[in-house]
C-alpha cells in the first residue's frame, strides 16, 4: 500500500486488464472509480470501487467520471473500432478534464509503432497524452498471460524493437500489468517514460523503482517515445488529428 492516497479513475475497468487494475488500485489504498457503460457490466469488480456510468466514446458523458480525480489509468481497447476507442477515449477524457491536471497511466501495446490502422490509433492516443502537459507513464505490454510459472521478473524495454506480432515479442501476466500501471502513478521515476513491458525468467521484484529508474525519459516536447522509430510524420496525419493535438497543447 502506497503512502500517497489518490482518487483514480480506471478507463476500460470491466476489461480483462481493467478488472485487475481496479483491484490493484483498491489494494494500494486509492479511492478507485471504475468507468462502465452500464452498471451491469461492472458486476464482479472489487466492491470497494465506485462504479460511474459513462461512454468513453462520448466526452459529454464523462463529467462525473473525471470529477475531482487525481489520476486516470487507461486500459481500454477495441481494434475493430480503433479511432473511436483506442484514440477517442484518450481525447474524450482529456476534453472532459478541461485542462485540469491528472497523473496518467496509459496502456497501449507492444508494436504500437508498427504502421497498422489499430496500432496507429493507439500511437495517436499516446501522442495526445504526451502533448497534454500532464505527468504520465505509457506502458506497452506484451502478450497477456503467456508467461511460464517461473517467468515473473518484470522487465522494461524501450524503442518498440520487437515486432513479430507473436508472443516472441514478449509476454507478461495481466496482474503484473496492473501493478506497473498503478505503481507508476506514485513513483516519480516513472514520469514521462514510455516502455514495453515483458517478463523474464526469475521472481517478481518487490520494488519497481530501480526498473523505472533505468529508463530514459521521453524528450521534452516530443510526441513519440524516446527511442521510437520516426515513421508517423505529423504533417501527414489526418487534419482532425493535427487539430486535436494542437487543442490539447493549447488547453493545458
Amino acid at each position: 500500500m502506497t503512502d500517497q492516497h489518490l482518487t483514480v479513475l480506471v478507463i476500460g475497468a470491466t476489461g480483462s486488464i481493467g478488472r485487475h487494475v481496479v483491484a490493484t488500485s483498491v489494494a494500494a489504498g486509492h479511492t478507485t472509480r471504475a468507468l462502465a457503460r452500464n452498471a451491469s457490466r461492472a458486476r464482479g469488480l472489487d466492491p470497494a470501487a465506485e462504479v460511474v456510468v459513462g461512454d468513453l466514446t462520448d466526452a459529454s458523458t464523462l463529467t462525473a467520471a473525471v470529477d475531482d480525480i487525481d489520476a486516470v489509468v487507461f486500459t481500454h481497447g477495441d481494434n475493430s473500432n480503433a479511432e473511436a476507442v483506442n484514440y477517442g477515449a484518450v481525447r474524450n477524457v482529456l476534453q472532459a478534464l478541461g485542462g485540469r491536471p491528472a497523473r496518467i497511466a496509459l496502456m497501449t501495446t507492444v508494436g504500437a509503432t508498427v504502421r497498422h490502422p489499430s496500432s496507429e490509433w493507439k500511437r495517436r492516443g499516446e501522442r495526445l497524452v504526451r502533448a497534454s502537459g500532464n505527468r504520465y507513464t505509457i506502458v506497452r505490454p506484451g502478450w497477456f498471460d503467456y508467461n511460464d510459472a517461473d517467468q515473473l521478473q518484470i522487465t522494461m524495454r524501450q524503442g518498440d524493437t520487437h515486432q513479430t506480432g507473436t508472443p516472441a515479442d514478449g509476454v507478461i501476466a495481466r496482474h503484473q500489468i496492473a501493478r506497473v500501471l498503478i505503481d507508476s502513478l506514485t513513483d516519480d521515476r516513472a514520469d514521462h517514460r514510455t516502455l514495453e513491458l515483458v517478463a523474464d525468467r526469475g521472481p517478481e521484484q518487490d520494488d519497481l523503482g530501480p526498473v523505472f529508474s533505468a529508463l530514459d525519459p521521453d524528450p521534452v516536447g516530443s510526441l513519440d517515445g524516446v527511442h521510437d522509430t520516426d515513421n508517423l510524420p505529423l504533417d501527414q496525419e489526418p487534419q482532425h488529428v493535427q487539430d486535436e493535438l494542437n487543442h490539447v497543447r493549447t488547453s493545458h
